[in-house]
């Protein structure tokens, strides 16, 4: 300030000026200090989501509790094991019945109960020839039984065999004797998959079972296949890939997501994933995944379908619903979803509602329960719906409903938002952000009460769909042309679908390559692929000796 400031100004004036500048620099001040407060904080949940402990990290629940760190691949055996651990136990016959040990409190499976469904082979150990003879007399001695000793796991490693075909051609020899000439039948040989390649059903639906469920990348499939002694390229593999993905089994997905689009709530979410080759786009700029699904509280065969678009705009959900012949959908607080087609409810999550809180918790009260703060409190109001909810597992929509209105969720809410009115917090603070977010989201969070089919919270579209593709994310980083992410997006959604329908991935992988060169233009024989048909269900089931192969390791084409 210099004197030239307060000339010509009287001394209360002066003390007028001094006092308004006084309170000028404390509110200054005082919102620097709120500032770096803020950043403070934020630096610190950082902090916390790269360094915490990896139980802090299950606790929050945003991270898979069986993702390997790198270091884990070196000490995994050790992380893992527990000696305390028993494994399966024979099965124990004394005089006609099963014994139980006294301390046992549940009936643990057997081997044979475990391994029922597995093919099996004898090993019968037979007494070497020079110890059959008698040491007392001679003699040749004979068996008197075979004794069990034990049941062994064994695995065999993937092998690699060619396939030769031939096809069997007949004729009537009689009519060519006497006309010159012959009426003849050609058997029926499988379609081939890819013209002019060796790709088979088997071979493609291998490669994308080790990529897209065991996150296999192809570079890594490539040298694996090296040592089987096949030299296949990861661009043979990629294009193996993106041309079944497109041509056999985008057909698959769209009725999927004819069927999805008849139920009469559904979820959704998105999460980013890189496209290095786009027209008009940089390499660095984010593409995303998007995901539709079913809920599992309507009892119906569950669907997850996963959608590619280098966009994060409200036109993505807005085409995709536009057919939507529900009622309900559940998603988390962005803002794209709002629009959703008319006469559609939109539902709240309240999972996405509680973790904004969580994340405001001190760092030292992580643990919900052990803080007085007002975010605690938000917390454990939250726990309680969740808690009430569980208790309703098992229940139809129609009993959820009636059920929710009889339990104390509606008083739970009201408690909530009257905390909420009485809570206030700098915009910038994470406490802050959960304050706007909830205000944001208070006219959908209630809305699960119209409908017993609602879910609480959208936890199933992010464990069973975001998840796994996270996972799968951090091994192959990226996705290198737009066609590329199509096709895996399709092949993630069969192989997903198949997977929460209990059945093997694999064999549904095949079973759908094996029989969509014949079905691409059948509507009838592609529903029959749906991963909840009878047919799927009996073929392709994880707990019985089925195959899509005869016994003599050729396709079963009519099964």
């Amino acid at each position: 300030m210099s004197k030239t400031d307060l000339s010509g100004k009287n001394s209360e004036e002066k003390i007028e000026y001094l006092i308004n500048e006084v309170n000028s620099r404390e509110a200054e001040v005082a919102e620097l200090r709120q500032e770096l407060a803020d950043a403070r904080e934020t630096i610190e949940e950082f902090k916390r989501m790269i360094f915490a402990s990896r139980s802090e990290k299950k606790h929050v629940g945003f991270d898979d509790p069986n993702q390997l760190t790198l270091m884990d691949l070196f000490n995994e055996a050790e992380f893992a094991s527990d000696s305390s651990v028993e494994e399966i136990p024979v099965k124990q016959a004394v005089e006609g019945y099963l014994r139980k040990k006294a301390d046992e409190k549940k009936k643990k499976p057997t081997y044979e109960e475990m391994f029922d469904s597995l093919p099996s082979r004898e090993l019968r150990c037979s007494v070497a020839p020079e110890d059959r003879i008698c040491p007392d007399c001679g003699a040749e001695m004979e068996r008197i039984g075979w004794d069990y000793v034990r049941t062994e796991l064994e695995i065999i490693p993937a092998q690699v065999r060619k396939v030769v075909i031939y096809q069997e051609k007949v004729a009537c020899r009689k009519c060519a004797e006497k006309f010159g000439e012959a009426y003849f039948v050609e058997a029926e040989i499988p379609s081939v998959l890819i013209p002019k390649s060796f790709a088979s059903p088997t071979t493609v639906a291998y490669v994308m079972y080790e990529k897209y469920i065991n996150s296999m990348p192809l570079y890594r499939q490539e040298k694996a296949l090296l040592q089987m002694g096949v030299k296949i390229s990861r661009t043979t593999l990629a294009n193996w890939c993106i041309y079944c993905g497109l041509k056999y089994f985008k057909p698959v997905y769209q009725v999927m997501a004819g069927h999805l689009l008849e139920r009469n709530c559904t979820a959704g979410d998105e999460t980013p994933c890189q496209v290095l080759k786009e027209d008009g786009r940089t390499a660095q700029q984010k593409s995303y995944m998007w995901i539709h699904c079913t809920t599992n509280l309507d009892g119906l065969p569950p669907i997850m379908l996963y959608e590619y678009n280098p966009s994060r705009s409200g036109s993505v959900p807005e085409n995709f619903y536009k057919e939507y012949k529900g009622k309900y959908v559940i998603v988390d607080g962005y803002q794209g979803y709002n629009k959703l087609p008319k006469g559609t409810v939109r539902c709240g999550c309240l999972a996405h509602f509680r973790r904004k809180f969580y994340e405001a918790l001190p760092a030292a009260d992580r643990k919900a329960g052990k803080s007085k703060s007002p975010a605690a409190l938000i917390v454990n109001l939250c726990d309680k719906i969740f808690e009430i909810e569980r208790g309703f597992t098992g229940l139809t929509p129609a009993e959820r409903k009636i059920e929710r209105e009889k339990s104390k969720e509606r008083e739970i809410w009201k408690m909530i938002w009257a905390e909420l009115d009485n809570i206030s917090a700098s915009s910038g603070s994470l406490l802050g952000k959960a304050l706007t977010y909830a205000r944001n989201q208070k006219p959908y969070m209630e809305n699960y009460f119209l409908d017993g089919g609602v879910p609480v919270s959208n936890n199933f579209t992010e464990s069973c769909g975001a998840r796994p593709y996270a996972v799968g994310r951090k091994n192959f980083y990226f996705h290198d042309t737009p066609d590329g992410a199509e096709a895996s997006s399709i092949i993630y959604s069969l192989a997903q679908t198949a997977k929460l329908n209990n059945i093997s991935v694999f064999k549904y992988l095949q079973t759908v390559l094996l029989y969509m060169p014949d079905y691409v233009n059948e509507p009838e024989g592609i529903e029959e692929l749906m991963p909840w048909s009878d047919k799927m269900q009996r073929l392709c089931a994880i707990n019985k000796k089925a195959t899509v192969e005869d016994g003599s390791g050729n396709p079963a084409l009519f099964v």
